[in-house]
């Protein structure tokens, strides 16, 4: 099994890691069996949020009885203080446990820093004094927040999208985490299902200049699971084979693309964005069986009401022109039908 130390934290994880917001559509009980599963397989880094509906509960189920031999992360989405100290004293609750591996700031639109009226860092400080965290960590989509985050030297992990899909600024933001000595998680390893070749995107993420980065695949079903686990018994190489496929993906992937991360929802008129505004690309990437269905005929329709608000533009951490977005994938699907 390969290790990473994630920088300063001097915490050892799996480079395989578990991306729990997959297992919040699956059942308690088969949550539990693929957590148990992926845990007596080697993996022992587990990273969850507050937002994740049931997913720190299913962890909770898994694990309470051998807490002190995994890693968990979470998440907090909060705006205040006081909103941190609930969120952290549900999140405990849930996870059935006294303390949390590594807190995160959930995806904020500003770095929180000590003294900047939110109270959030001093919040997560008091709780690190108390022992209910041990490590502070942020989690971004934004390269400019993320970039202040690492230069105000205030965290010790950073979680950010990172592919063989991603920029040239992207890998300016991993290369900043080596230098700062700061953990490096990578989310969206598979850029949101885009990505569907695993071993690309494991042989990828374990070339040297990586060998700090830590991924966390999504995982939901068993066969993705028993995916990942064998590439820790026989790790697959950077073949020519798979650098052609690497560089096909590039091409066709290259330039404005929704990575369906969903922060531009909810949508007031009920349209599905980060399904919908991404469509073309699933269409020719995936089996078109399921995306033509009269369910998601249905889904699609519900773009000619865009309101032209401009509120998943506004929102898009990516700065994509969501609203041309949508309507050039339907003007696109109906060529489908």
């Amino acid at each position: 099994m390969q290790k990473v130390i994630l920088g300063k934290t001097g915490i050892e994880v799996s480079k395989n890691s578990f991306g729990a917001l997959p297992i919040q559509r699956i059942s308690k009980k088969d949550a539990v069996y693929l957590l148990q599963k992926a845990f007596y397989q080697g993996i022992n880094y587990f990273d969850t949020a507050r937002a994740y509906s049931d997913s720190e509960e299913k962890l909770g189920a898994a694990f309470s009885y051998i807490r002190e031999k995994l890693i968990i992360s979470t998440k907090t989405a909060a705006q205040t203080g006081e909103d941190l100290k609930k969120d952290l004293e549900e999140s405990l609750r849930m996870l059935k446990t006294d303390y949390i591996d590594i807190y995160q700031f959930h995806n904020p639109a500003f770095c929180p820093k000590p003294g900047d009226g939110s109270g959030l860092y001093e919040a997560a400080e008091e709780a690190k004094k108390e022992g209910k965290i041990r490590h502070i960590g942020i989690t971004n989509h934004r390269i400019a927040v993320a970039k202040e985050a690492i230069e105000s030297g205030l965290y010790e992990t950073m979680q950010f999208p990172f592919s063989y899909l991603s920029s040239e600024a992207d890998l300016e933001i991993v290369e900043m985490c080596r230098k700062a000595d700061m953990g490096f998680i990578a989310m969206k390893a598979l850029a949101g299902g885009l990505i569907h070749n695993s071993a690309c995107a494991y042989a990828f993420m374990d070339q040297p200049q990586f060998d700090h980065v830590v991924p966390i695949w999504g995982v939901q079903r068993e066969s993705e699971l028993d995916e990942f686990l064998s590439y820790q018994a026989c790790p697959p190489a950077l073949t020519e084979a798979l650098q052609k496929e690497i560089e096909k993906d590039r091409k066709e992937l290259s330039g404005d693309f929704c990575r369906g991360c969903g922060y531009c929802m909810p949508c007031p008129a009920g349209i599905e964005i980060n399904n919908c505004a991404r469509m073309s690309l699933m269409l020719r990437r995936a089996p078109q069986e399921g995306w033509l269905s009269e369910e998601w005929q249905e889904k699609m329709k519900k773009i000619e009401g865009c309101l032209n608000c401009g509120h998943c533009k506004s929102k898009c951490p990516y700065g994509l022109d969501t609203p041309e977005l949508l309507k050039k994938n339907y003007e696109d699907y109906k060529t489908f039908l």
